[in-house]
């Protein structure tokens, strides 16, 4: 806030031109009354001789603590909430920290003004000035800006390409796999549609990233769908667009999670931007309209019903998930035709433990050593599907581990002739610059691993030498975060999986590199700056460009 030009260098009140300050012993309560009389819900007091930070008995911090939105503690009879978790309180002692607070907004100087506030009329003021002016749409920023899609022609009866689903969450790693299926020729793998998960590595707007992705190679008829947002049972019964993130905080929020994820560490606009985008309304449920409130973003399961309408009997689906197993698990337990339409699954993730030593990747949970976290972030959705019956071939976190960022660099610096393979090569080396220097980023490695499902669904097995067992198996599900997600060896109640033990790495780096340097099913459009400089240019205008494979 701007400090008030009445005042002199040595204001010790913190006045401002805006509001009235005053100084206040403050705290954010974190628990509830009766104060003193806490319970398990309290870490800061539950089972410790010494209160956490030196907490006052008694006092905001030492009562019960909210679990959950509908904790049976915090509803009164009537049905209204009574908790005060997160409340701002002004108290006294130890558990206050005192603060400069505006206490009340000043009026508007000038006595014209139809804004009562001061603070108002300097915003208008600053938000209306000529500098740095913003030109936050395309259409107004390039004189020649219009929207095209790339449809591809194909005819899956005649290419006999295998019908896939991806199911991705969106990581680094997802994203390297999605490159490379749309290189894999569509006689071989036709991607019939990508289903997006945000229970995992990235939230839900990120599935603009999928779009531009789908954009840059010419394959913007491929449907994409939305997933549930919580986990299965997470998610509140009364308004279900709020829950529980018991699994999900395990994702970190800021470095190395959330927000590297959702702009794939800083590349995400360096991708052309397709017209396509997330869109939703007030009117279907969101809670504010986007720039298209006519239109609104597919499910996850209306993608699915539709491409099973339209898929014939002969030829069966494949699913390659990348992710939590969310979507899936609604999949099998919602269409009860779905162990008919689906041939095989390939799951990437899971962690069979060899041993005490042979940990899991949940880092940001101490407890829990050996989990992955693809089954870690929805454990009862992991549990419905690989004790499904389903044909299903696990490619577990060990197998993945075997995957070096260098190796994999030298071989795609021999050669990048394409937008796609360059890209690639830029993530990958920005991952493993992560990886190298910063503590935050010590799990970067796992992003890699995760290509391994769409290397064996679409490389040569010849040159991938893969070996493959085996194994009865169950998942445990149990509500403890401690226990969630592991996967045992039951040979007498659990359900028979293929899982691929060991690969070729040599051959896995070749089928990799080579695919994406392919110019064949290389892209339509390479770049945002590609981009930028055709909207720049006067057009021969097309609106839809068909995109023919053969």
């Amino acid at each position: 806030m701007r400090n008030s030009a009445s005042s002199n260098k040595n204001n010790n009140k913190g006045q401002n031109d805006f509001a009235e300050m005053e100084y206040m012993n403050i705290t954010v309560v974190t628990s509830n009354e009766p104060y003193g009389l806490f319970d398990s819900s309290n870490p800061f007091f539950y089972k410790r001789r010494t209160p956490k930070f030196n907490l006052t008995l008694g006092g905001v911090h030492s009562g019960h603590v909210q679990r959950g939105l509908r904790d049976p503690i915090c509803i009164s009879t009537s049905g209204k909430g009574n908790c005060r978790d997160g409340y701002t309180k002004e108290t006294s002692g130890p558990d206050s920290v005192r603060v400069l607070v505006a206490t009340r907004a000043k009026p508007s100087k000038n006595l014209n003004s139809e804004l009562d506030r001061e603070f108002y009329d300097h915003f208008l003021e600053v938000l209306n000035r000529p500098e740095e002016t913003g030109r936050f749409h395309f259409s107004t920023q390039f004189l020649y800006y219009r929207e095209e899609l790339f449809i591809a022609e194909l005819n899956n009866s005649r290419l006999g390409g295998k019908p896939v689903v991806f199911d991705m969450d969106m990581s680094a790693g997802d994203f390297l796999s999605l490159f490379y299926l749309l290189k894999v020729p569509v006689e071989i793998i036709d991607l019939k549609a990508v289903i997006v998960s945000p229970t995992g590595w990235a939230n839900t707007a990120t599935i603009d990233v999928v779009y531009d992705l789908l954009h840059m190679m010419g394959r913007d008829d491929i449907p994409v769908g939305l997933g549930d947002m919580f986990a299965i049972n997470q998610s509140e019964p009364v308004f279900p667009s709020a829950g529980d993130c018991k699994y999900a905080k395990a994702v970190p929020q800021g470095c190395g999670g959330f927000l590297d994820s959702d702009t794939l560490y800083g590349l995400a606009r360096d991708l052309p931007r397709s017209p396509r985008r997330y869109e939703n309304s007030v009117a279907h449920g969101a809670p504010s309209d986007t720039d298209r409130p006519e239109l609104r973003q597919p499910l996850a399961l209306e993608v699915w019903q539709n491409l099973t309408k339209s898929v014939d009997e002969v030829s069966k689906i494949t699913v390659l998930t990348n992710g939590p197993l969310t979507s899936l698990a609604k999949i099998i337990s919602s269409d009860k035709n779905s162990s008919s339409i689906i041939k095989e699954v390939y799951i990437v993730g899971g962690h069979i433990s060899r041993g005490k030593s042979d940990k899991g990747n949940i880092f940001t949970v101490p407890s829990n050593s050996y989990a992955e976290f693809n089954m870690f972030l929805d454990p009862l959705a992991a549990k419905t599907v690989l004790e499904s019956g389903l044909n299903i071939t696990l490619i577990p976190l060990a197998t993945q581990r075997e995957f070096s960022f260098q190796a994999m660099l030298n071989r795609l610096y021999s050669s990048t002739k394409t937008p796609e393979a360059r890209f690639v090569k830029r993530l990958l080396t920005r991952l493993q610059a992560l990886h190298q220097k910063q503590r935050r980023y010590m799990h970067m490695d796992m992003f890699l691993g995760e290509i391994l499902g769409a290397i064996f669904l679409g490389g040569d097995h010849a040159l991938l030498k893969p070996k493959m067992r085996t194994e009865y198996i169950k998942v445990i599900a149990e509500g403890d975060e401690s226990k969630d997600g592991h996967i045992l060896i039951d040979k007498l109640r659990g359900k028979q999986i293929k899982i691929l033990e060991r690969v070729d790495l040599r051959g896995c780096y070749e089928s990799f590199a080579s695919r994406l340097d392919d110019k064949k099913q290389s892209a339509v459009i390479g770049s945002f700056e590609e981009q930028r400089m055709k909207w720049n240019t006067p057009p021969s205008y097309k609106p839809i460009t068909a995109r023919i494979f053969h």
